[in-house]
């Protein structure tokens, strides 16, 4: 089973996406949109960049924790992975969004 980008609408009305893998744990989540086609264009996005060599940005946050942002070839973030409590879980989590994204299904949720 591959994996799906869940898209729904957030407390706030805007609209957001989580890519999860195909054990249901989410691997990337997005910015907040205020209108639907931007957040579909987001999805369409990280499925262009995901393979795109240099899109992911590898960091650290206050506690040392690693998490990766993808970004488009404009350096805009499309979407942030959760923190990570390894380099090589983070790695993982890299690896799962290549293999995930490019195929994965889009569930809507937004009623």
């Amino acid at each position: 089973m591959a994996g799906k980008f869940e898209l729904k609408k957030a407390k706030d009305g805007q609209f957001m996406f989580n890519l999860k893998a195909a054990n249901g744990q989410v691997i990337l989540t997005s910015e907040r949109y205020k209108a639907k086609p931007s957040a579909e264009n987001g999805i369409e996005s990280v499925r262009k960049n995901a393979l795109r060599e240099g899109a992911f940005e590898r960091l650290e946050n206050a506690r040392g924790e690693p998490y990766f942002i993808l970004k488009a070839t404009n350096g805009q973030e499309i979407g942030r992975s959760e923190y990570y409590s390894s380099k090589t879980s983070m790695e993982n989590g890299i690896e799962s969004v290549k293999k995930n994204a490019p195929e994965a299904r889009i569930e809507d949720l937004t009623g």
